[in-house]
């Protein structure tokens, strides 16, 4: 078996009710693509949570975290195996999938079509076969790994929350609009308390936030949340210039600081779900 694509941090025996992901920040760009696409890789950056997984290792603690080093622009990991694009894609089937997703419609798909204002990310259209590929290397391998430290944070702590980690361009001047936005699925995918604990160390920290506006999150959450089942799950998207430099393009003087927030916000949801009674077993 391949090795995965991504990286495995934390203990396998969990030790905090707590996991995260981080799909978006990968930069090893397949030998492949070059040949592929007709953009320079380059280009592709601005498809990527710039250095979100160097903020992800520099708040890790004890929780079991998932880094995947693929890049959003080969496979999209926040995206479901059905949300295959019939404009570039061959093995793409409209009657199989739900209704396209305003993503998918934009071209922002299970393989991404386009970056920014540039269409057609890809010289030609790509083979079912290779796409199915792509799937079974790193999309599956992925939310396997996911769904199996969330059951065994579960199993050990009775609860189990998954942050689903993101970065974000600016919505607008410091100051003037939000610089981490909270993602809940609008109440569907954790329970208030977890939210309003991440809520409150961003107000301790004087960073302006918002709660599913614009980003509710996405499939990962909706594939391995289930609060009535113990499993809360909520996205994090931080704007990149609190962490990056001041061309968004390097981790930069920010990074330390916005590391300790984080940290501090995984730790508060770890205090959370200890607070919560273990589930009494069935007779």
């Amino acid at each position: 078996m391949a090795d995965p694509s991504f990286d495995r941090l934390g203990p396998i025996i969990p030790t905090s009710p707590v996991v995260v992901s981080v799909p978006h920040g990968g930069r090893d760009y397949p030998h492949a693509m070059a040949a592929a696409i007709r953009v320079p890789i380059a280009e592709l950056v601005t498809l990527e949570d710039r250095h979100v997984d160097a903020l992800a290792r520099a708040a890790h603690g004890d929780e079991a975290m998932l880094v995947q080093r693929t890049p959003r622009a080969w496979i999209d990991l926040n995206r479901s195996e059905l949300e295959r694009d019939p404009m570039i894609d061959d093995g793409a089937d409209p009657r199989r999938q739900p209704t396209p997703s305003l993503k998918l419609r934009s071209g922002l798909g299970l393989v991404p079509r386009r970056v920014g204002a540039i269409d057609d990310i890809w010289r030609s259209r790509l083979r079912g076969r290779d796409v199915e590929a792509r799937i079974a290397q790193h999309h599956r391998p992925y939310h396997a790994a996911l769904a199996g430290a969330l059951a065994a944070a579960r199993a050990r702590f009775g609860t189990a929350v998954l942050v689903d980690l993101h970065s974000m361009p600016p919505l607008g001047r410091p100051g003037e609009a939000a610089q981490i936005v909270f993602g809940d699925r609008f109440g569907r995918s954790a329970a208030a308390r977890f939210v309003g604990r991440i809520e409150a160390e961003a107000d301790a920290a004087g960073i302006a936030h918002a709660l599913n506006t614009p980003y509710a999150g996405g499939h990962i959450l909706d594939v391995h949340a289930a609060p009535d089942r113990g499993m809360h799950a909520v996205q994090i998207e931080i704007d990149r210039q609190l962490y990056l430099d001041a061309m968004l393009d390097r981790p930069g003087p920010g990074l330390a600081a916005c590391a300790l927030v984080l940290r501090r916000m995984l730790a508060s949801l770890a205090d959370e779900a200890r607070a919560l009674p273990l589930p009494v077993a069935a007779e």
